[in-house]
């Protein structure tokens, strides 16, 4: 048995948990609130800030775990250097985290370093560096903190009169101290895929179909597998996503996001060192083993025999309605969802909501060759009945 310390206990710690605990090991979840989805779920949980360094270290001291898996993007990176010296597992590596926990440093690896295709990019710091790299990237554009989650001060920038709002919003989307945004070319694409790709301690690195998935602001809405894509398209992104996934190094599973072009071009977007929210669809028994699984399996060495695709699925999801303190107090209605066949639902547990905060998914699924737009369409309608609220509504703060 393996002691595992995972650092940030949203919904997708909690599977990761899930697929940990089914296999014997002993996890201990932390987060800044109580309660976190995964803490549900874990042997024992801690409550703290990551980006307290010095409480990070004690934490470790007191646990000694042997593994330690990072799921949020606010941590004291630098200091999981330090527990890799020491011999603690960090997944996939610290040097991993480092990097994609900061737009700024992934996006010069894979731009500067390794070639991959990415769209025109410029930093700022002030209004007027912004202003000044608006110019040069020109409208629209798109913006975003260096640092953030699920779309959090994430715009699009059609004219110079927005700029200044999109610029606030990105500072005060921004997670942990740094305070930086990131500008970037609108890239006119066709749709956006994940890719999720599999790099092993002892085995090839494997990937999983490819999964469509739909955002607004910046955080997913819907995703389904297998998304439909050329040949030579896939073979692309394989290649990117293992040319970047190489150069961080270590074990697990990654979120590798892409725009495809209208004119079939791939470019490269994002990428995340854990399991990514979009692929949430493989709950869904789309794939032999859920994203949760293998990543379980990648971080603890485990063999994966192959990935196959079993069901054609989707996920659609689940928005509070309003602002709650107690989300006991939400009123799910599971009956509509449940009496349709090949449909699943998981709410997450989060022990607060505002309005528009993503508490659940609806995953249905049929066989291989089905229609996914029918699989789109029922997922997006069924996620509708157990709040209330359309997986696409928009909520103003």
């Amino acid at each position: 048995m393996k002691k595992i310390l995972l650092l940030g206990s949203g919904e997708l710690g909690k599977e990761f948990v899930i697929a940990a605990k089914r296999a014997g090991q002993y996890v201990i979840a932390c987060d800044r609130y109580d309660n976190a989805p995964a803490m549900q779920v874990a042997d024992e949980r801690e409550v703290f800030s990551m980006l307290d360094g010095d409480a990070l270290e004690a934490v470790v001291k007191k646990h000694k775990p042997d593994i330690i898996v990072p799921e949020i993007e606010a941590i004291r990176t630098e200091r999981l250097f330090q527990f890799e010296e020491q011999g603690i597992q960090v997944t996939p590596s610290a040097r991993a985290v480092n990097f994609t926990m900061n737009r700024r440093a992934i996006r010069d690896l894979a731009s500067k370093e390794l070639g991959l295709r990415t769209a025109k990019y410029f930093y700022a710091k002030t209004l007027d560096e912004f202003k000044k790299a608006a110019q040069e990237i020109g409208f629209p554009c798109v913006v975003k903190p260096l640092m953030s989650s699920s779309g959090h001060g994430q715009s699009y920038v059609h004219n110079e009169g927005e700029l200044e709002k999109a610029f606030n919003d990105a500072m005060e989307g921004s997670r942990g101290d740094v305070k930086e945004v990131i500008i970037e070319e609108f890239i006119d694409f066709d749709s956006e895929f994940t890719l999720l790709t599999v790099t092993q301690k002892n085995g090839e690195t494997l990937f999983c179909p490819p999964i469509g998935h739909v955002q607004k602001g910046g955080d997913y809405r819907e995703s389904w597998q297998p998304y439909k894509i050329s040949d030579e398209a896939l073979k692309q992104a394989q290649k990117m996503a293992d040319k970047v996934t190489r150069a961080l190094t270590g074990a697990g599973i990654w979120g590798v996001e892409f725009f495809l072009t209208k004119q079939g071009e791939v470019i490269f977007s994002e990428l995340s060192p854990r399991p990514h929210d979009t692929g949430m669809v493989t709950l869904g028994h789309t794939t032999n083993l859920s994203e949760f699984e293998l990543h379980f399996r990648a971080v603890m060495g485990l063999p994966i025999a192959g990935i196959h695709l079993e069901h054609a699925g989707a996920s659609a999801v689940i928005l509070s309605p309003e602002d709650c303190a107690d989300t006991a107090k939400l009123n799910y209605n599971f009956d509509e969802a449940l009496k349709e066949d090949r449909t699943r639902i998981r709410i997450f547990g989060k022990p607060d909501a505002h309005k528009g905060r993503r508490m659940g998914v609806v995953l249905c699924y049929g066989e291989v060759g089905d229609d996914t737009t029918a699989l789109r369409d029922k997922a997006k309608r069924l996620a509708k009945t157990v709040l209330g609220t359309e997986p696409y509504e928009i909520f103003n703060h």
